[in-house]
């Protein structure tokens, strides 16, 4: 891997100061980006206009690089994406980048006759002998240029006095630089809002709002459910009757969305995080573990597809006030964040491809959502510890597929040894997500989460895995690149859950729940992490 060469630390002061004022204003516009959403539900209010909606870059952030071409030779394809993945309002971004281009295209044409005319202005001014026969061959080439709302013919620069010649170079150089101001106008709009449209979608993912269940893992604890008189509970009454799960005393700490793993409870989540990290790195297929930061660069976050904000407003980010001057950070939601900042503004040779990393991390989210009795306890939480795969592979779909089912075999081998009944879900367009091409998620069996009235098909399900294939719309964000064959070209990305240690850890909880003995059975896989107990129970505990 070679890394980006780095010039010379400048602060943003001194290089404003010293960028002539074109540069300035490209500058200035490509460090902004657009705070766009991600949305489930169509937004009616939709509306587009030359000032879009930005905030600052800083300076020290990766370049991105969307392809802004293939979305003007593809409008109809980016239009309906976006519909299909409830991104209304993004839906209008394709057709507005094409006017935004046939603008700059107009001011571009423009710009070349004015610089021609001040090239000849500064040669007449330098030497007035050597114009007079490029003004022939200019002026029946070129004909007449206006300037100033005065139409002056080429030839007639060879008349003019030398005061008349300044006069003229400073009417063309002001009309140049509005133009110029301008072309860099239309430049920044229309990056900002290639930035905002989601990913493509592969032809494998469903339409519509309705996952396709691809397979099952393991058999249901209660194949007639309806039929069992088997006692089931929720993870909060088992951890409280257990005194393994403390959320009152977390919420007068941090509030309400935070708990205390105790005693085996605070056992059982290192042994996830164990078995999880044995499951993966025991079979010599590459992965390399890494130990990655919680706080990351927020446009590093918005780069990978995290926005700080939803469509209703909405916080999903927990952001951090730094020191003044210095880029903002936020508190990373998932390892995925920092794994791909990994490889930011970095060019990656082929042979080191693909790369695979596994990483173990506190997440953070912020975002309240949808309350009832389906997210209580520990299935939806504002920080968690998670194991998270991430892989950069070749721009190509077969090389990137392979990663991505190696990516599924891993999780569907964790969650078999937990034996917990899941299955297996290509996730439809509608949640996808902005970076996604295609994702697959795991549901397991959550009894707390069953409806005796609802009984069917998604019955007590609930996500614990999920996977996705990026192609290049994080790596063209993190301006990471690829040496490939002597030429450029953008990695594609690939992530997964090894093992969300909350949503897990309830599952386990419910299903391994014994009323008669007030205990929990410890999947075998775990218990060289647990001291070889094979239950969790007050007359089990070791004293």
């Amino acid at each position: 891997m070679i890394k980006a060469p780095k010039a010379p630390f400048v602060c943003l002061q001194c290089r404003l100061i010293r960028l002539p004022q074109r540069q300035r204003l490209l500058h200035n516009a490509a460090t902004t980006r657009l705070l766009c959403t991600s949305s489930r539900k169509y937004n009616s209010a939709a509306s587009i206009s030359t000032d879009i909606p930005i905030q600052a870059r800083p300076t020290t952030a990766p370049k991105p690089n969307v392809d802004i071409k293939h979305i003007r030779q593809n409008p109809s394809l980016y239009e309906e994406n976006c519909l299909e993945r409830n991104y209304k309002t993004q839906s209008k971004y394709p057709s507005r980048i094409i006017e935004l281009f046939a603008q700059w295209q107009a001011s571009q044409k423009d710009g070349r006759s004015l610089r021609e005319r001040g090239n000849a202005l500064r040669r007449q001014i330098a030497n007035p002998a050597t114009i007079q026969h490029e003004d022939e061959e200019t002026e029946s080439k070129s004909g007449k240029v206006t300037t100033d709302g005065a139409t002056i013919t080429d030839g007639d620069i060879k008349t003019m006095s030398k005061d008349q010649l300044i006069e003229e170079a400073r009417i063309v150089k002001e009309k140049l630089s509005t133009i110029e101001d301008d072309e860099a106008r239309y430049e920044a709009q229309m990056s900002e809002l290639a930035l905002a449209i989601p990913n493509l979608t592969s032809p494998e993912t469903p339409r519509g709002e309705e996952p396709r269940v691809l397979s099952f893992i393991n058999d249901h604890p209660e194949p007639t459910p309806s039929l069992s008189d088997r006692i089931w509970r929720s993870h909060m009454h088992i951890g409280s009757e257990l005194g393994i799960l403390d959320f009152a005393g977390a919420a007068t700490t941090s509030g309400w969305g935070w708990y205390y793993l105790v005693d085996e409870g605070a056992q059982l989540e290192q042994a996830l995080i164990s078995y999880a990290l044995a499951v993966v790195t025991k079979q010599d297929l590459g992965w390399r573990q890494v130990s990655p930061p919680s706080i990351v660069y927020s446009h590093i976050g918005a780069a990978c597809g995290f926005q700080p904000r939803d469509q209703n407003g909405e916080q999903q980010v927990y952001s951090l006030k730094g020191q003044p001057g210095k880029p903002e950070l936020c508190l990373a939601g998932t390892a995925e964040i920092p794994l791909a900042g990994m490889k930011a503004d970095s060019i990656l040779e082929e042979a080191d491809i693909p790369l695979k990393y596994i990483g173990v991390s506190r997440c953070y989210r912020a975002e309240a959502g949808a309350r009832g009795v389906d997210t209580k306890g520990l299935y939806r939480v504002h920080e968690f510890t998670k194991v998270e795969m991430f892989a950069w592979t070749p721009p190509d779909v077969t090389a990137t597929t392979e990663i991505f089912d190696e990516m599924l075999d891993l999780q569907t081998e964790i969650l078999q040894g937990l034996g917990l009944h899941c299955r297996v879900l290509e996730m439809p367009t509608t949640d996808l997500g902005a970076s996604a091409f295609r994702k697959c998620d795991i549901e397991a069996f959550f009894p707390s989460r069953r409806d005796p009235e609802r009984e069917g098909e998604r019955d007590g399900w609930g996500e614990v895995t999920s996977a996705s294939v990026c192609t290049d719309y994080q790596a063209r964000r993190l301006a990471t690149r690829l040496k490939t064959s002597g030429k450029m070209a953008y990695p594609w990305t690939v992530n997964g859950t090894a093992l969300a240690v909350p949503r897990v850890l309830a599952a386990l909880l419910e299903n391994g729940w014994d009323e008669a003995d007030m205990s929990v059975t410890i999947p075998e896989v775990l218990r060289p992490w647990m001291d070889g107990r094979e239950k969790i129970g007050l007359k089990h505990r070791r004293q």
